[in-house]
Formats: structure tokens, C-alpha cells, sequence
């Protein structure tokens, strides 16, 4: 491979400059990058050590490459842009090293080309094509297991957490989508960036979301995980969204189902790191549809490590998963009634040097032309009730629901 990275003059939303319906993608706050082609596709097939797969590979092809990088920030040079599956049994992980990736970090814009020995050019930068509105609006065709069912299995979890088989499980469930009309990835991404423009908004491989959730972000020695757990809606009044928030800070179900979700990232960031700080307590995050309890993490490493391999060790969290990881993750498969695939999973990018950021997938959904799957998880503990955790995912559904359905 030959790759190239120097800087670009065009202060353009990244958005604007992929000249294909289906780039991959990872912005924030107007920062970020989207790139389009395939250089190298990555399939590291399933299993515990997929993550570590994907990033010996990356790793491998750098060191057989012709890389000159002119602007040496985090996203420059060589880069794999990738996502996974929640499960380790099943296949579909994969990670896409593109021909051409645009990026733009702390005002400066570069753009990096990756050509393999021989390949024809593809095509640069350029305004992308015009979208219309959508003329055709979404039709919902139900879910995987029916709501009825769901709570049914909602309650089963928690007779089972008050049993002792587990202290916390995250249930999610799926809805169907389908128009007349293909889904436009870049459309909704652009939606996406304008009601979430502090979530990380991604595409990779037809899996379109804007996540608030940081898995791991690893530049150099500094690592950064944020998490989420507990959840609330948002009111149009001030006073009573005021109220709302603040009764999900004083919620003991809520903070109980937040601390175990910490407690899973502390538990594996603690020992890796000279020092980890976070939060002392929970603090409110405020999104368009929701507000969550939040915890942030950051630590210097003591010892390296590459992103992909912390993600490993972190994934799933009890934010996504539960706790214990082994007793949830079964009652997950024998209650949920449907396949995650890559949603609640990892989601970002990687470099050969180990810095990254990724996410995990959440208010996305997966796009198949003009049909989509939508998702949505609730952390299920001891005081849970199963008509307040549907309708959570109800409120968590909307996101996805309003950008599909703009008018």
C-alpha cells in the first residue's frame, strides 16, 4: 500500500465532501472523519479474539506499507475504520481501510489516500450529490418478539436477578422498518449531526447512529471511557425537565443500575492505568430525546496497549450487557429473542501506532436498502418494572424514529 496524508484546504462539513452514497464515517462536533472506497476489508471472522484479529492486521499492513504523513495528528495516515458484532459467536465484525479518508481535528483538515500496488484511482473529494427530502414516510412492521412477550421476558429477568443469578441485564429489542424509498446513509447521518451534535454519529457497513456512549478513546498514553445508565425523557418545560433530571439523580433504582455500569469499566481500566480518575458521582447528560446519568473516565496507561486491545477487555460492559458478564450475556440470548448483531457493540476507528476511538452502537439502525432494524436496550435490576422499561425504549427508539421520518 501506498499512503499519503496532507493537509486540505476546505472548511466543508465532512459530510459534504463524500461523492458516494455509502462512506464510513465517525464525526463529532463538526470533527472527525469519512472516507469512501475499499482498500482493505478486514473480516477477522467471530470469536473472543476478533478485536485483536482486526488489529494485528491493520498493524501487519502498515508495516508493508509506503506511509508519508505531512500533518501527524490522531485519524492521519494509515487508518481502519470498523465495527463489530455484540456477540463473539457471530459473524459480521469487520474493519474497512478506505481509499481516501478526509478528517479534521482542532481546525486543521487533511486528507489521506491509500492505494494498493496497481489500483486504479478513485474518486476525490468533491461536493456530494444533492438529497431530496424523502417523498415516502417510514412503515413500522413490528418487532421481534411482540411487546407483550417482551415484558413478558422483562419480568422473567427480574424474578432471575431477584433469585441471585444475576444483579443487572441489559434486554433490548428491535423494530422493523421499511419504505418505498432506499434510505439515504448520508441524509441521515446529516440529521443525525444536527440533532446530536455532541453524540458521535458513524456509518460503517449500512449501520447508521449517533452514539453518546464512549467506549475507549486511547491517544498515546491517555484513555477516556464515558458511561451511561439511567435514563429519563426531556419536557418542553424547562421546569418540569429541570424536575425530570433531577429526579433521575436522586432515582435509587437508577443510580444502582449507573454504579454497576462503572463499576465494569473501573474494574478493567483500574489495573491498566498508573492513574484513573472519574467523576465522583453521576452526572446529568442531556440529549435531544433523553437524558442519561454519565460517568467519565481518563487515565494514562501503565503499560502499552492499542485501543482494539482495551476495547477486548471492556466489551461488553454492564451498560450494554450486564452483571455478572457470563450469567447476563446467557440470560440475554435465552430472553431477548432476537440477534444484536452489531448493535450495543463496538463502533470507531484504529490506527497502526494503537490510538482509536470507538463507541458503542447505540440509537442506530441497521440499513438493507429500503428496509432498517431499529433498536433499543434498557438495564433491567431488582426494582426495575417492566411497563417503565419498554417505555424507555420507546423514548430511546424515537432518535432513530424522527430522523427516518424528518417531516
Amino acid at each position: 500500500m501506498t499512503v499519503r496524508t496532507e493537509p486540505l484546504e476546505d472548511d466543508r462539513p465532512l459530510l459534504d465532501l463524500s461523492p458516494v452514497s455509502d462512506p464510513v464515517a465517525w464525526i463529532r462536533d463538526g470533527q472527525g472523519l469519512i472516507g469512501w472506497g475499499t482498500a482493505l476489508r478486514i473480516e477477522p471472522g467471530p470469536g473472543e479474539h476478533r478485536f485483536v484479529r482486526a488489529d494485528q492486521a491493520l498493524r501487519d499492513l502498515a508495516h508493508d506499507s509506503d506511509i508519508e504523513d505531512a500533518v501527524d495528528l490522531p485519524g492521519t495516515g494509515l487508518i481502519g475504520v470498523g465495527s463489530f458484532t455484540f456477540d463473539a459467536d457471530v459473524a459480521g465484525s469487520a474493519l474497512i481501510v478506505p481509499r481516501v479518508v478526509v478528517g479534521r481535528r482542532d481546525g486543521v483538515t487533511w486528507r489521506t489516500t491509500i492505494d494498493p500496488d496497481g489500483a486504479e484511482p478513485v474518486a476525490g473529494v468533491r461536493a456530494a450529490p444533492p438529497t431530496d427530502p424523502p417523498r415516502d414516510r417510514p412503515r413500522y412492521a413490528g418487532s421481534s418478539k411482540p411487546d407483550v412477550h417482551w415484558l413478558e421476558a422483562v419480568a422473567a429477568a427480574i424474578d432471575r436477578i431477584d433469585a441471585g443469578e444475576a444483579e443487572k441485564v441489559v434486554l433490548a429489542r428491535d423494530v422493523a422498518v421499511w419504505s418505498h424509498e432506499l434510505f439515504d446513509q448520508v441524509d441521515l447521518a446529516r440529521r443525525l449531526t444536527a440533532r446530536f451534535p455532541h453524540c458521535h454519529t458513524f456509518i460503517v457497513d449500512g449501520l447508521v447512529g449517533a452514539t453518546p456512549e464512549l467506549l475507549l478513546s486511547r491517544l498515546g498514553e491517555v484513555v477516556e471511557s464515558r458511561v451511561l445508565a439511567g435514563t429519563v425523557g426531556r419536557s418542553e418545560d424547562e421546569v418540569e425537565d429541570a424536575a425530570l433530571g433531577d429526579g433521575l439523580l436522586r432515582s435509587e433504582k437508577d443510580r444502582w443500575e449507573h454504579e454497576l455500569a462503572a463499576s465494569s469499566v473501573r474494574e478493567v481500566l483500574a489495573p491498566l492505568c498508573e492513574e484513573l480518575t472519574h467523576d465522583p458521582s453521576p452526572r446529568l447528560l442531556r440529549l435531544d430525546n433523553v437524558q442519561h446519568l454519565a460517568t467519565t473516565f481518563s487515565g494514562r496507561l501503565r503499560a502499552p496497549a492499542t485501543a482494539l486491545e482495551l476495547v477486548a477487555a471492556l466489551h461488553p460492559t454492564a451498560a450494554v450487557g450486564g452483571t455478572p458478564r457470563g450469567a447476563a450475556l446467557a440470560m440475554i440470548r435465552e430472553l431477548e429473542g432476537m440477534e444484536r448483531g452489531r448493535y450495543a457493540a463496538p463502533v470507531g476507528w484504529t490506527t497502526p501506532d494503537g490510538d482509536g476511538r470507538w463507541g458503542i452502537a447505540l440509537r442506530c439502525a441497521q440499513l438493507a436498502g429500503a428496509r432498517a432494524r431499529l433498536f433499543a436496550g434498557v438495564g433491567v435490576v431488582a426494582a426495575s418494572l417492566p411497563e417503565d422499561e419498554l417505555e424507555e425504549t420507546r423514548l430511546k427508539l424515537l432518535a432513530m424514529q424522527a430522523v427516518l421520518d424528518p417531516s
